[in-house]
């Protein structure tokens, strides 16, 4: 049996189709199993609830040969530890009760690297991270940098003004992954019962691009201009602020961004095993175009 968390989730969902497609046994936590796809209902065993809960891990990890392991985005947390290292305690207690097998966990890249220590969510997920491997369970640690997905929050800005924002500079080459290769390289460990211990799995895309380059190639897809432009520190905190995070996560989403620009995702050789297939231009043709087109 393979546990899903968050599979409604954009990595999550993927993640089950995959395993489902596959042929294997799947049971899901869902706080609200009516988000699940009726085809995907009818197919998985669902248990009912947050995966913070003790009592639901307990009863979801039963038996549970491995668990998928991605922490739902909460900026209404109290701090960025509650968020991850808090919300997981439960779930980790239950890996070594329920003695599950493997987890497989959504991470980021950083470890290592000077900036990792102030980088706001991936400093909360590394330590969660620690703590999960600190329990003796096998896990990977699926170690991502920004997700190619994350432009599809843009589509508005994109139709109306030709414009994309972000914190990142402009002139910065970096890795970005496509959501769909975090979910299959995820599915293959899920599916594969011979690795042991702690390890990190760097998905790092297939070339490092600038977010100018970004901006070049969403122009040439769509055939029209669009630009990137640059936000500041102050604003991204403000915008948080006003997207209803509390102080404390509104800083850590800005403290992640200044340690990305600060070299925090450079910290991984990129080799062909951390290389993922999806290319932007592919993401944007067969993803953003059409988001765009509805």
């Amino acid at each position: 049996m393979i546990v899903i968390t968050a599979p409604t989730s954009t990595i999550g969902r993927q993640v089950v189709q995959n395993l489902l497609a596959a042929g294997a046994p799947v049971r899901v936590v869902a706080r609200d199993p009516a988000k699940l796809a009726p085809a995907v209902a009818d197919r998985v065993e669902v248990i009912r609830g947050s995966h913070a809960d003790p009592a639901v891990v307990a009863e979801a990890f039963a038996g549970a040969d491995a668990v998928f392991w991605l922490v739902p985005a909460d900026p209404h947390a109290p701090s960025v530890d509650a968020a991850y290292s808090g919300f997981a305690a439960a779930g980790i207690a239950a890996f070594t009760a329920q003695r599950v097998g493997r987890v497989v966990g959504v991470s980021a890249l950083g470890r290592g690297t000077p900036v990792a220590a102030q980088a706001g969510y991936v400093t909360a997920t590394l330590a969660m991270d620690d703590l999960i491997a600190a329990s003796g369970v096998p896990y990977r640690a699926l170690a991502n940098p920004s997700f190619m997905d994350n432009t599809l929050r843009q589509v508005g800005a994109i139709k109306a003004q030709g414009v994309f924002y972000g914190p990142s500079r402009p002139d910065l080459p970096a890795p970005l992954v496509a959501t769909r290769d975090i979910a299959a390289a995820g599915t293959r460990l899920l599916l594969d019962d011979t690795w042991t211990g702690f390890g990190e799995v760097p998905l790092l895309g297939p070339e490092d691009l600038t977010y100018d380059e970004l901006a070049a190639i969403i122009s040439d897809v769509l055939g029209k201009p669009v630009r990137y432009q640059q936000t500041t520190p102050e604003a991204n905190l403000e915008l948080a602020l006003a997207q209803g995070a509390t102080p404390a996560m509104a800083q850590a989403r800005v403290d992640m961004a200044v340690a990305k620009n600060n070299g925090l995702d450079h910290g991984i050789t990129r080799t062909p095993e951390a290389s993922t297939p999806t290319t932007f231009r592919d993401w944007c043709t067969e993803i953003l175009k059409p988001a765009l087109d509805a």
